[in-house]
C-alpha cells in the first residue's frame, strides 16, 4: 500500500485546483476521525479520504468516468476495500453499490466537508474556530443553506452507527484540526 507521501505526489499530480486539493485535505482529516471512533484502520481510511477525487478535473464533465479513472489509476497501490470506497462515492454513476462502512463514511465525509466549509465561509472572519456544533447542526437542518450538500449523504453515517449530530462534531472537530492547512 502506499504512503502518504506518496499520495500526496499523487494528489498533485492529478489535481491542480487548490480547492480541490484543500477538499480531499478536509476529507482525509474527517475519515481519520472516523476510523479512530469506529476503531478502524486510521491511515488506511484517510489514505482514501485524501484519493477519492483523483480523478475530478479530467471527468467534471463526464460525471458517469468519475471515480473510475482513479480506482484503476490505484488498482494494486491501495486494497481492494479502499477502491470500492472509491467507486462507491460516486454510487449513481459508478453502480457501486455503498455495502461497508468505509463505503459510507467516505460518502458522508465528503458531503460533510462542504456543509463545515460553507458553514465557516459565513461566519465574520471565515475561519472555522468560530464554527460550534450548535450553528452546525442548524445549518445541516435549514436545507435553504449550502443546498449543494445531499444531507441524505451525510445520513449515511446512521448506517455505520453514529448519530448525524455525532458525526458533524467529529467531522469539525477534523477540520479545526487541520485549519491551517485550509487557509480556514
Amino acid at each position: 500500500m502506499i504512503d502518504r507521501h506518496e499520495a500526496i505526489i499523487w494528489l498533485k499530480k492529478y489535481l491542480n485546483d487548490d480547492k480541490l486539493i484543500k477538499h480531499s485535505y478536509s476529507v482525509e482529516a474527517i475519515m481519520g476521525n472516523i476510523a479512530e471512533f469506529l476503531n478502524r484502520d486510521i491511515e488506511f481510511w484517510k489514505l482514501v479520504g485524501l484519493l477519492h477525487d483523483l480523478d475530478y478535473e479530467y471527468t467534471k464533465g463526464n460525471p458517469e468516468n468519475h471515480s473510475q479513472i482513479t480506482s484503476e489509476l490505484l488498482d494494486g497501490l491501495i486494497p481492494e476495500e479502499g477502491i470500492n470506497a472509491i467507486k462507491a462515492h460516486n454510487y449513481l454513476y459508478s453502480k457501486y453499490i455503498p455495502a461497508s462502512s468505509i463505503d459510507k463514511s467516505l460518502i458522508a465525509a465528503d458531503a460533510a466537508s462542504g456543509l463545515i466549509i460553507a458553514s465557516a465561509l459565513v461566519m465574520p472572519s471565515k475561519k472555522l474556530n468560530e464554527v460550534k456544533i450548535e450553528s452546525l447542526i442548524k445549518k445541516y437542518n435549514d436545507k435553504t443553506f449550502a443546498k449543494g450538500c445531499d444531507r441524505k449523504r451525510i445520513k449515511l453515517c446512521l448506517d455505520v452507527g453514529i448519530e448525524v449530530e455525532k458525526f458533524l462534531e467529529l467531522s469539525l472537530s477534523a477540520l479545526k484540526e487541520i485549519s491551517n492547512d485550509l487557509d480556514l
